[in-house]
C-alpha cells in the first residue's frame, strides 16, 4: 500500500518533539528556487559524503535499452528523452546520482538513515538502485507524469550495497521540473512514500520530509530575521536553506540568477574535516550542482576546484543512435565543457 501526500497540512506542535532529534541529521541539501516573476526555474543540491568518489558527468541520447539489472524480473526500457547526468563510481560499480534531462526535469538521490526498502517482491519489476534515477530521467518530463509513474508501485527498488563501506544506499529522492514542481519521494517501512507540492522546494535528510516540515513550521514562528539553527546537522540546514530560498532577492541578470542559488548551496555546506565513517549524515561537502530548468544549462562544482564548469543542453544533440559521451567532472577543469565531452561507451551501472 502506497502513503501519498498532496499540499499534506503538518501542524507545529509536532515540531517540538523534533528538537531532540537533530542529533540524527544526514548529508546533502537540496534546494529549488523559482523566481518571483516566474521566469527562472533553478535547482542547486550539494553531495556531502565521507569518502570522495569519482565523478563523471554523462550524455545519453534518447532511445537507449535500459534494464533495471534485478537478479529476477527487471523491468525493461528504451529511453524517451535525452539527459546529463553526474555519475558516481568506485570499486567499479557506478551509479547515476544527480542530473537533469532534456525536458528540464531534475532528479537528485540524497541520504536518508530512515529509508527502509520493500521486502522484494518478484512478482513486480525490479529495479536497482544505481539506475533508479536515470529511469526517471529516461522517462518523464514533469513531476507530475513522474509521481503518475511511480505512485502505483509496480516497480520495486532493489538495494545495491556500496562498495567500501558497511552501509547501504539508504536513500530518498527528489525530483524538480521545470514550471518548479517538486516531489519527494521516500522509502519508509518498506512503503512507497510520495509527497507531491510546489510548495516543497527543499530536501536535505533525517528525520523523514514529513517531520522536516514541522520542523520548519516551528522555526517559522520564531523567525529567521531573528535567529537560524547554525550547524551542519540536516534540520538545520533544512531551515536555512528554506529561509535564504525565500529571501533570495530578483536576479538583475543571468549570473545573478545562478550565483543567488549557488549561495544558498554553500551557505549549506560543510567544510573539509574529519568525517566519521560510522556517521555518514555528518559529511564533507564533495560537490555541487545547479540545474538551470529555464535554459537547460547544468553547472557542476567541486569542492576541491577552483570553480564551476557547465553543460550547455542546446550544445548536444540528444537525438536517437547519437554518442554517448562522458566528461570527467573532478579533473579541476573550470568553464564551459560542453565541447570537452568525449564519445564513450556506455556506462554499466552496478547490479544488486
Amino acid at each position: 500500500m502506497i502513503k501519498y501526500w498532496q499540499n499534506k497540512t503538518v501542524i507545529a506542535m509536532v515540531a517540538l518533539g523534533l528538537v531532540g532529534m537533530m542529533s540524527t541529521a544526514d548529508a546533502c541539501t537540496r534546494v529549488v528556487h523559482v523566481t518571483k516573476d516566474n521566469k527562472s526555474v533553478i535547482t542547486g543540491r550539494n553531495m556531502d559524503w565521507y569518502l570522495r568518489y569519482p565523478t563523471t558527468l554523462w550524455k545519453f541520447p534518447r532511445g537507449m535499452e535500459r534494464s533495471g539489472l534485478s537478479k529476477e524480473n527487471p523491468i525493461h526500457w528504451t529511453s524517451k528523452y535525452g539527459s546529463i547526468v553526474a555519475i558516481q563510481t568506485t570499486a567499479g560499480q557506478s551509479a547515476t546520482a544527480d542530473g537533469m534531462n532534456e525536458k528540464g526535469l531534475v532528479a537528485n538521490l540524497l541520504y536518508l538513515t530512515e529509508t527502509e526498502y520493500p521486502k522484494r517482491d518478484v512478482t513486480k519489476k525490479g529495479i536497482a538502485s544505481s539506475t533508479y534515477l536515470q529511469y526517471i530521467f529516461d522517462n518523464f518530463a514533469t513531476v507530475k507524469e513522474a509521481v503518475e509513474g511511480l505512485k502505483h508501485d509496480d516497480i520495486q527498488i532493489v538495494p545495491v550495497p556500496i562498495p567500501n563501506s558497511e552501509h547501504l544506499p539508504t536513500m530518498h529522492i527528489s525530483i524538480s521540473d521545470a514550471s518548479g514542481d517538486s516531489a519527494i519521494v521516500e522509502f519508509l517501512e518498506g512503503k512507497l512514500v510520495i509527497h507531491h507540492s510546489k510548495a516543497y522546494q527543499v530536501m536535505t535528510n533525517s528525520p523523514t520530509f514529513e517531520k522536516q516540515l514541522a520542523l520548519t513550521s516551528y522555526w517559522e514562528e520564531i523567525g529567521g530575521d531573528k535567529f537560524l539553527p547554525g550547524t551542519r546537522k540536516s534540520p538545520d540546514r533544512f531551515v536555512r536553506a528554506n529561509f535564504y530560498n525565500k529571501k533570495l532577492p530578483e536576479p538583475k541578470n543571468y549570473r545573478e540568477a545562478i550565483a543567488g542559488v549557488m549561495s544558498i548551496m554553500r551557505n549549506t555546506s560543510s567544510p573539509f574535516g574529519h568525517p566519521d565513517p560510522d556517521k555518514p549524515n555528518i559529511s564533507t561537502t564533495m560537490w555541487r550542482t545547479i540545474a538551470d530548468q529555464t535554459n537547460l544549462v547544468y553547472f557542476y562544482e567541486s569542492t576541491i576546484s577552483y570553480g564551476s564548469l557547465w553543460a550547455d543542453f542546446k550544445k548536444f544533440d540528444f537525438s536517437k543512435g547519437t554518442e554517448v559521451k562522458v566528461f570527467d567532472a573532478d579533473n579541476g577543469f573550470v568553464g564551459n565543457a560542453s565541447e570537452k565531452f568525449k564519445v564513450s561507451k556506455p556506462i554499466v551501472f552496478a547490479r544488486p
